[in-house]
């Protein structure tokens, strides 16, 4: 099993019950197919570089997950037709940084 860092981006004007929605889908799908989400992270509405599909900000979702490379492609290739998103990138990492907390509160990180 291969270890994957995993982010979508939403469009921003989908409700919150769509994200989640989205989160589980995508979630069933690598466990359906032998996978495992080891950590899902929210990041929540951002601004985005540049207009994608006339989209300012997006939804970002941030997968940590165990799987083969069958696994990635049949997630990346679901991504791909769903008109819900609007961009998707998967990296190949070594070890997972589970402490670090990117994008959450600066109270949340001062915690751990």
């Amino acid at each position: 099993m291969n270890l994957y860092e995993h982010t979508i981006i939403a469009r921003q004007d989908i409700s919150s019950s769509q994200l989640k929605q989205i989160q589980e889908k995508y979630t069933k799908l690598v466990e359906k197919h032998e996978g495992s989400i080891v950590k899902t992270e929210n990041w929540g509405l951002l601004n985005l570089s540049y207009l994608i599909k006339k989209n300012k900000k997006g939804n970002y979702i941030h997968f940590k997950i165990k799987a083969d490379g069958k696994t990635i492609s049949e997630l990346e290739k679901n991504e791909k037709i769903d008109k819900h998103l609007l961009r998707y990138l998967t990296v190949k990492v070594k070890e997972f940084d589970l402490k670090t907390i990117y994008f959450g509160k600066k109270e949340e990180q001062k915690e751990n």
